[in-house]
């Protein structure tokens, strides 16, 4: 018997195909993949029977451009995977507190999101309060706890943040979510209907392109569907311009943590340019009714498209007067280097994706490894750095900001004739697809079932921030504590997209 479905990204697949393995045999079989490279993008049950669970994993092949999917039936318990694939570390806490399935051996057992059970969770009794948990301590003369949040100053999401320290090192950092809890996955999994793209364009607001997109490739792959070329090239203009929006305000904010105010109160500004150019694609500053299934909800025309490329070469200018001034200030680069280093092994270990992952040398990018849409066509230039540290994850944003913008640019310039949107056959009943795309915090994943009614039977989404926070976390040990807040952006994580 195969030990995985081997298909593509936002591919249809019949769910016969999908191999049901012994727990142990599981186990074996994702630890041995991920050994040889591939990353672990999804991990999540699915009720089989009363009392059963169907544990299905998702494996990303960068090398040969593939995705591998296994599953095994569990009942209760399982052999947890974390001590073996470390990746599998966040994803089994999240099975053990909405599921009850327990993983035995798992080192650090305790709830990431503090939401309500699933209605068939093998959970009884009361659900702890968001935030009420057992933090790790360390104990021993000159060692001191700070919590911080989970309210924040300034007009930012909730998270509390646990600090083990000696004097000002950190010694460990513990980061507690859940505040944000929204239950999206649960309200998906009743689609498709009239409300389920409006919960994918709001998974996380600054992603609204991103998982809008990974949502109408997963519909359109159980439908049969193929997008004009205009379709796909809009769509990839609005999640480059969704990547360089974000990535410039980053920038910006980490010159504003370093007291650098020339690119801070830039880049702020300049921000706003690049979601304007968004605005004048579909009257919505993140992108939300741009993206449809079947294609895209707004056309543009020539002048239309004129005028953005004249727009955008005035933003790349600009841009690049306000950002190089980061990596020529010595005092800046200073104060970036050697602060919050992750090494690419542990970032690998830990499963780290998008920016943060490359600034440690990773050359990993969906765009380019299993490039779905536009990329199959056109190239984006994969952006890497090697020191692991808050200037290389600044470096890497850059990078991106001028690949973006030179695609957004020659996508402008030439623009397929033809129709923008293609309408929609009925999905496939009993199926399954995993749809992938780069967004700009890094890979986004949205694994959807089928029943035999053609309905939404699980709907899984994996934000890139998933992957991501424990990486922060492993980036302050050893840091002086005033250094989280610069870490900390250097990351930029999303905490309603961790949350769901």
């Amino acid at each position: 018997m195969k030990s995985f479905l081997v298909t593509g990204n936002a591919r249809c697949e019949p769910l016969s195909r999908l191999p049901t393995l012994d727990p142990a045999d599981f186990r074996q079989a994702v630890a041995r993949e991920v050994a040889a490279g591939a990353r672990l993008s999804a991990l999540f049950a699915h009720p089989a029977s009363r009392g059963s669970f169907r544990l299905i994993a998702v494996l990303r092949d960068p090398a040969q451009g593939l995705l591998r999917l296994t599953s095994c039936r569990v009942e209760g318990s399982y052999p947890a995977l974390t001590p073996e694939c470390p990746s599998a570390h966040w994803f089994e806490r999240d099975l053990a507190e909405r599921w009850g399935l327990a993983p035995e051996g798992h080192p650090w057992l305790k709830p990431i999101r503090f939401g309500p059970a699933e209605p068939q969770a093998l959970l009884a009794g009361p659900r702890p309060a968001c935030g009420d948990a057992d933090f790790f301590r360390v104990e021993g003369e000159e060692v001191h706890e700070v919590g911080v949040g989970p309210v924040h100053a300034g007009v930012i999401e909730p998270g509390h943040f646990r600090f083990q320290c000696h004097g000002e090192e950190v010694l460990h950092l513990e980061i507690s979510l859940g505040y944000q809890h929204r239950g999206v996955e649960r309200a998906l999994s009743a689609g498709p209907n009239l409300r389920s793209l409006h919960l994918a364009e709001t998974l996380a607001g600054d992603t609204t392109i991103g998982h809008a997109t990974a949502y109408c490739q997963a519909l359109e792959a159980l439908a049969g569907c193929r997008l004009p070329p205009r379709a796909l090239a809009i769509r990839g203009i609005a999640l480059e311009l969704e990547r360089v929006a974000n990535h410039i305000g980053d920038l910006g904010a980490l010159a504003g943590d370093v007291g650098f105010l020339p690119t801070a109160s830039w880049c702020g500004r300049l921000r706003g340019d690049a979601l304007n150019l968004t605005a004048s694609l579909c009257g919505s500053r993140f992108g939300r009714g741009l993206v449809r299934p079947g294609g895209v909800g707004f056309d543009l025309d020539e002048a239309l498209a004129a005028e953005l490329i004249e727009r955008l070469a005035t933003l790349e200018r600009e841009a690049r007067g306000a950002c190089r001034p980061l990596w020529r200030t010595p005092s800046v680069v200073a104060r970036f280097e050697g602060t919050g280093t992750l090494d690419r092994q542990r970032a690998a270990e830990i499963g780290l994706v998008g920016p943060a992952a490359r600034a440690c040398g990773i050359a990993e990018d969906v765009r380019r490894d299993l490039p779905s849409g536009i990329y199959r066509f056109v190239q984006v230039p994969v952006a890497t750095w090697h020191t692991g540290d808050v200037f290389a994850r600044a470096y890497v944003r850059w990078l991106e900001v001028e690949r973006s913008l030179a695609f957004v640019g020659e996508q402008l310039r030439a623009l397929p004739a033809g129709p923008m949107r293609e309408p929609l056959a009925p999905v496939a009943p009993s199926s399954l697809t995993v749809s992938l795309v780069e967004g700009w915090r890094g890979e986004i994943c949205h694994a959807l079932l089928t029943g035999p009614e053609g309905r939404f039977r699980r709907y899984s989404v994996v934000d890139p921030s998933f992957h991501n926070w424990f990486g922060l976390a492993l980036a302050l040990r050893g840091e002086p504590i005033s250094d989280f807040p610069l870490c900390n952006k250097s990351f930029n994580l999303s905490y309603c997209g961790h949350d769901l």
